[in-house]
């Protein structure tokens, strides 16, 4: 699942703003009742688990192709959106945002054989742009534009990778936001377009090795179910450039096990070929080959798939692996390819308090970022684990991106929090010290809001972070909107960034938080098992506890609360509000998991049982159902919701919110809406057009001002 990409940019404003009833929304427009479209329920439609029976009413709608969902898709539309014209001020934050997200936007510089590369947004581009320079500061050319190969910018790339020599430029694209990417050669001294063309790739990237690169797909899925069909046997193959795909020589596959995955990465010398084979979210097994040899045989370094383990570098015949084997927040080892059993592995960083979360390997150094209370924190150690310094950070927030090459001694990296915006910072790894390289040029003094952490009890008395932003001096007086968000899944951290599609609330005197559940990966391993499985609980406690303590504490009230999540996080706000409907005031569950029976059906989300369990097991079964938010909805008024989701999203399909939906909109009680945005042309988000990304984030905001009785400043 998805870990999420976001668009980030503040703007001063030198007008005070706050929201307040406007003349033009009154209780008695808010609370006018809606004509639902009737939803058929197919009252024939029960499973047996384990002597329990559970009603489907609403499968009918897992069908995404047939005219009697398209239909039901078209009449939600008309709904939703009609309700959303009717809102006096959504145009106006449509051009508030289009405003704010009007600025160039600079990706960290990557360097190739002796060139500069660097992805660049004008300001409102659909996608960015990768352009290359012959040195720092030079004249800059276009490589590739994304925003040239459709005219709404709904495709978009999936990733790149250089061969070797820096001759061609292998990238994938994909179309309205699927999963499935199409792979293409770019010869870069002429800009030409390769006949080569690789399909169904899914969950992969191109890895070179000598005149050709390693890949991996999936079968072709039969016509008109490529978005919802389980996706098995997954296998890696090679591609020769100049050949058609069909010539491609399948390289690895586990013919007797169709729930693996197989991912591959080429060492930077191009020796070794890294198979990494999974079954799940977590955990998996290890298998280098030795490209050098004539015949090439499996090495297998490790055979089960309870723990994790990252080959991230080699020196000639060692390896580097990261991994968290009898070590929860995860250490680093060095492997000889010549007694590859673990037992003759060599520990070179130890493990620490702090979880380790990844590794970059820049003039002949190890960076080290580790998370401290869910933010940044980076350690510098030579090749062999000495420990050299802490690399002293621009403040509290989140370091990402770095990039340099192995032996030379520059380097990059970025830096943002929730209220400084990415800026590229250039490093002498020589010496560890470095400089500002790339600031975006904001109308937006960062001084005048500010972030604090603070900590909450859980339910069970675990102490949890969040994170709190709003403007200095705001008056907590239990009257301010504030949107509370989570994500708690899949040892994914939520960590500080800038994010402009946030800039509406805070200059409107609302308050943003997020919430470092458990579920994440903030606090290690214990701290994801926290909230899997039958625990998954203590993630919506978690939740649930910290709305009770921003209303206690006065930061807002039910009236004026907010909840949001994507993906894993649309669980999480679909359980919450289930739960807790008197917490809210409106809830946003964004193309969430939300039938927890049957999620393992479709796609990729069998591999999401290490995280969730599965129905087809009794015990899994029982908590499953208990917080299932499809089959808890009850006849009682829930927070003003609206769903969204997207028609080409193949990670969590829309049939979550379909059923979702109408299962709310069949119990509903009170006036409260209950409405879904079904986006077309889009995926689970990655690649979205800046466009589609405006339009949905201002009905996000004006659905949420308007069930408040609340109504932005803008003029």
């Amino acid at each position: 699942m998805e870990k999420k990409l976001s668009l980030a940019l503040f703007i001063f404003i030198t007008l005070i703003f706050s929201c307040k009833m406007d003349e033009n929304v009154s209780e008695s427009t808010i609370k006018e009742p809606l004509n639902y479209p009737v939803t058929f329920r197919d009252s024939s439609v029960i499973d047996n688990y384990f002597g329990q029976e559970v009603a489907d009413p609403f499968r009918w709608l897992e069908d995404d192709n047939s005219d009697e969902t398209l239909n039901w898709v078209k009449a939600q539309n008309e709904l939703t959106f009609g309700y959303l014209d009717k809102i006096p001020f959504r145009d106006k934050v449509k051009d508030r945002l289009t405003e704010i997200l009007n600025y160039e936007r600079y990706g960290t510089p990557f360097k190739k054989a002796e060139k500069y590369y660097y992805f660049k947004n004008d300001g409102l581009q659909n996608q960015s742009v990768m352009y290359v320079m012959d040195s720092l500061g030079g004249e800059s050319n276009v490589v590739l534009d994304p925003n040239t190969l459709s005219e709404d910018g709904t495709i978009a790339l999936g990733g790149i990778n250089f061969d070797k020599a820096g001759t061609y430029l292998g990238y994938l694209t994909s179309i309205g936001g699927s999963d499935w990417k199409t792979a293409q050669i770019l010869e870069l001294s002429t800009g030409k377009v390769l006949e080569d063309k690789i399909d169904w790739i899914k969950f992969s990237g191109l890895n070179w090795h000598k005149d050709g690169f390693f890949y991996s797909r999936y079968p072709a899925p039969d016509t008109n179910e490529e978005l919802t069909n389980k996706n098995e046997f997954h296998k890696l193959y090679y591609h020769k450039l100049g050949t058609n795909q069909e010539m491609d020589v399948l390289w690895y596959e586990e013919k007797d096990f169709p729930n693996r995955n197989i991912y591959a990465s080429i060492s930077e010398d191009e020796r070794f070929l890294i198979v990494n084979k999974v079954e799940s979210s977590t955990g998996n097994a290890l298998s280098v080959f030795d490209l050098e040899l004539d015949t090439p045989k499996e090495i297998v370094l490790i055979d089960s798939y309870e723990k994790e383990y990252s080959v991230f570098d080699n020196d000639g015949d060692f390896l580097y692996v990261l991994t968290n084997f009898e070590a929860p927040n995860m250490r680093v080892m060095k492997v000889d390819i010549n007694n590859p059993g673990i037992e003759n592995w060599v520990e070179i960083i130890p493990e620490i308090t702090e979880p380790l979360k990844g590794i970059s390997v820049l003039g002949k150094k190890l960076f080290v970022s580790y998370l401290k209370n869910a933010y940044s924190q980076v350690k510098v150690y030579d090749m062999e684990g000495k420990f050299l310094q802490d690399f002293e950070l621009p403040g509290i927030g989140s370091a990402g991106g770095f990039s340099g090459e192995k032996d030379e001694t520059e380097a990059f990296f970025s830096f943002s929090s929730y209220t400084i915006p990415p800026s590229i910072y250039m490093i002498n790894t020589a010496d560890l010290s470095y400089n500002l390289f790339k600031k975006p040029q904001l109308k937006f003094d960062t001084e005048q809001f500010a972030t604090e952490q603070i900590w909450y009890s859980s339910k069970d008395g675990t102490k949890i972070p969040m994170f709190i932003t709003h403007k200095k001096g705001l008056e907590m007086n239990g009257e301010n909107p504030l949107l509370l968000y989570g994500y708690g899944g899949f040892d994914v951290s939520v960590t500080p960034g800038f994010s402009a599609s946030r800039l509406p609330l805070l200059e409107n005197d609302g308050i943003l938080v997020v919430a470092n559940i458990r579920g994440g990966g903030e606090f290690g391993e214990e701290w994801h098992l926290g909230g899997t499985l039958a625990n998954k609980q203590n993630v919506f406690d978690d939740f649930i506890a910290a709305a009770e303590y921003l209303i206690e504490n006065k930061y807002t009230s039910p009236s004026k609360l907010a909840i949001q999540g994507g993906s894993n996080g649309g669980l999480l706000v679909g359980a919450c509000m289930t739960q807790r409907p008197d917490l809210f005031a409106v809830a946003f569950p964004q193309v969430g998991v939300l039938d927890m029976l049957r999620y393992h059906k479709f796609t990729i989300g069998w591999a999401w049982a290490t995280d969730y369990g599965s129905s087809e097991e009794e015990e899994a079964f029982k908590y499953l159902y208990a917080y299932s938010p499809l089959h808890n909805v009850k006849n009682i008024e829930y927070p003003a919701t609206l769903v969204t989701t997207a028609d080409h999203d193949d990670r969590v399909v829309p049939a979550h919110s379909f059923k979702f939906i109408s299962e709310l909109q069949h119990n509903k009680a009170g006036v409260n809406p209950a409405l879904i945005r079904i986006e077309t042309s889009a995926g689970h988000g990655a690649g979205k057009p800046i466009s589609k990304h405006i339009e949905e984030t201002a009905d996000i905001w004006s659905f949420m001002w308007y069930n408040m009785g609340l109504s932005p400043n803008y003029k």
